[in-house]
């Protein structure tokens, strides 16, 4: 019988919250995404982890307090949904799903919902993992997809019209982040040192609002990178994976 630990704000600063773990130039990051969590909690945020050392967990709130640009009314976003190394093929993925799916239910729900993608992409969730819970494909931009499981009759979200636009008006290097994410805080420092040493311009928009993340000119899950006008990818970058880009 596997064992799954909530968080909420009396263990969140005991608790490890899958990511980084143990990685000292990750930690500033994990204090940040903590925080994120403990200011989400009242939005109903809820952060399911096994109770294990891993990368074990799923992740999901109201899409309406949601920080990602999808629009919609009662429906449930999952965030993340992460079972890594050894705790594969034991069924974990499923049970976190299926809590979530109930938790939907039990709350009254429409819907749930999570952005896939047509190709396999870092942070997003894989698509054939979600048809297998008859999750379906309701909404498109490029190669990323709105996938929702509908519990009733309902409005079914959409991607914000903002969104769609995919490009911004600056041709510099631009990534817009969130602290969603842990690993961002060490990658921006770094990237920012990179980008001061080869005198490269690099500008960074930090989401930090429930409307900022709403209004994102792009997919925002918590990290996208943009050159030249034009969105590129939702990858998190360090310093040599920014350098070939450019290049």
């Amino acid at each position: 019988m596997n064992e799954y630990i909530n968080l909420d704000k009396d263990n969140i600063d005991k608790e490890h919250i899958c990511c980084a773990i143990g990685d000292p130039k990750h930690q500033l990051g994990v204090d940040k995404k903590k925080e994120w969590i403990k200011n989400k909690l009242k939005d109903g945020h809820v952060f399911r982890k096994l109770n294990a050392r891993g990368k074990i967990f799923i992740e999901y709130e109201p899409i309406e307090t949601a920080w990602v640009s999808i629009n919609g009314k009662n429906y449930m976003y999952i965030y993340c949904l992460w079972v890594a190394g050894s705790f594969k093929g034991k069924g974990i993925g499923k049970e976190l799903l299926e809590y979530a799916i109930n938790d939907a239910k039990t709350k009254k729900m429409s819907g749930i919902c999570t952005i896939v993608s047509k190709k396999k992409k870092p942070f997003i969730g894989d698509k054939k993992f979600f048809e297998h819970f008859n999750f379906e494909v309701v909404d498109t931009i490029n190669d990323y997809e709105l996938m929702v499981l509908k519990f009733e009759t309902s409005e079914i979200p959409k991607f914000t019209d903002s969104a769609k636009k995919m490009t911004i008006d600056s041709n510099d290097f631009t990534i817009y982040y969130s602290n969603e994410c842990p690993y961002v805080e060490y990658e921006v420092k770094e990237l920012s040192e990179y980008a001061k040493e080869k005198n490269i311009k690099l500008n960074f928009i930090k989401i930090d609002s429930l409307d900022k993340a709403k209004n994102a000119p792009c997919i925002f899950n918590n990290w996208a990178n943009f050159y030249q006008g034009k969105f590129i990818s939702n990858t998190i970058l360090n310093a040599n994976a920014l350098e070939k880009l450019i290049k």
